[in-house]
């Protein structure tokens, strides 16, 4: 069975998106083991200067390293990265389930990944250009992910 990681910086405060992961996680057991890995994210003090907004990314993305699982094909959520299509998304875990027993998906914090870290990467992969709260994408990661295993197994999920 595949193993679905999503390494993420910073804790669930609203209990809304805590039942939403959980509803999701549960959904996704049938498809995948899913591990959810939430590190803690450094505190951004108002009016940082971007020294220490470069200090504070570099420790959280350091902290996410330290996490990666060996051997794991990794993907790094970053508004830069490529837009696909559900069926697109849905193709690609396809495709590494291939070759690969674990995806990694990496959400830094809220000022981002550095460039390291998303070198480090195999693939990155963008939502939307619009800019969203880091724990809101989590839901999202995880709604495509089951949604991608409903196209794979040919199963109905409304559109």
């Amino acid at each position: 069975m595949l193993t679905i990681n999503v390494i993420c910086i910073g804790k669930l405060r609203e209990q809304y998106l805590k039942d939403a992961i959980e509803e999701y996680s549960k959904r996704l057991s049938k498809y995948c083991k899913l591990n959810i890995i939430e590190l803690p994210d450094e505190k951004i003090p108002d009016k940082a200067t971007e020294n220490e907004c470069k200090i504070i990314k570099e420790k959280e993305c350091s902290n996410i390293m330290k996490h990666l699982p060996k051997d794991s094909y990794l993907i790094c959520l970053d508004l830069k990265g490529k837009q696909l299509s559900s069926e697109e998304f849905a193709k690609t875990i396809d495709t590494l389930s291939l070759t690969t027993s674990s995806i990694s998906f990496i959400i830094g914090g809220s000022l981002g990944i550095t460039t390291n870290l998303l070198e480090m990467c195999n693939n990155s992969i963008s939502f939307s250009k619009l800019t969203f709260p880091h724990q809101l994408i989590r839901v999202f990661l995880l709604e495509q992910i089951f949604r991608s295993f409903k196209i794979l197994n040919g199963e109905t999920y409304h559109k």
